[in-house]
C-alpha cells in the first residue's frame, strides 16, 4: 500500500463501510497512520463500537451530536446537526493538507454531494490537498457523480443481487 491511492466505494448495496473498514486494516497493519471520519451515520452507526476498539492505532471521529442517522432526525434537528457534519468535513480538509495520516477514510461523505451540504468542487478541494503528502483517501457513499470519476483512482461498486431478509 505505497503511494496515494483516492477510492471510492459506492453502490446501494450493504458493505460499504465494511469494504472501507478492511482498508484501514491493511494500512495498520503496514504501519500506516489511519483517520476514520463517519458521515450522515449518528453516533451510534453499527460498526462504531467495533471501531473504537482499534483506538488509538486508528483513529475515529464522527461529529454528529445525534445517535439516529441524518435522514431519521425531524427537519429541526437535521439544520442542527448539519452544522456538526460541515465541521466534520473542514476538519477532513484540514488532516488531508497537513498530512496527518497516511489513509483518510470518509465513510458515506458522498452523501453529502446528494444532500447539497458540499458541492463537488469542495471535494476536488479535499482531493488536491491530499496529495500535499501523499494522503490516500477512501470515500463512500451511494452514488458517485459521472464529473468525479476522471480525478479517482480505483472506483469499486457495491450492488445488491440477492437479499434473502425481504420475504
Amino acid at each position: 500500500m505505497d503511494g496515494r491511492i483516492i477510492q471510492v466505494i459506492y453502490g446501494e448495496g450493504l458493505g460499504k463501510t465494511s469494504a472501507a473498514v478492511g482498508k484501514c486494516i491493511q494500512a495498520l497493519s503496514h504501519g500506516k497512520r489511519v483517520i476514520f471520519i463517519s458521515f450522515l451515520k449518528g453516533r451510534s452507526f453499527g460498526e462504531y463500537e467495533c471501531l473504537k476498539r482499534l483506538e488509538p492505532e486508528m483513529k475515529l471521529f464522527c461529529f454528529e451530536k445525534e445517535e439516529e442517522c441524518y435522514a431519521s432526525l425531524s427537519p429541526e434537528k437535521q439544520e442542527e446537526e448539519k452544522q456538526n457534519i460541515l465541521n466534520g468535513f473542514h476538519f477532513a480538509n484540514k488532516v488531508a493538507e497537513t498530512g496527518e495520516c497516511d489513509l483518510l477514510v470518509l465513510d458515506e461523505v458522498l452523501g453529502l454531494l446528494d444532500l447539497g451540504m458540499i458541492s463537488i468542487q469542495d471535494l476536488y478541494k479535499l482531493i488536491e490537498h491530499s496529495g500535499n503528502y501523499d494522503t490516500s483517501l477512501v470515500m463512500t457513499g451511494k452514488y458517485i457523480p459521472k464529473e468525479l470519476l476522471q480525478h479517482i483512482d480505483i472506483v469499486s461498486e457495491i450492488r445488491l443481487v440477492k437479499d434473502e431478509s425481504e420475504k
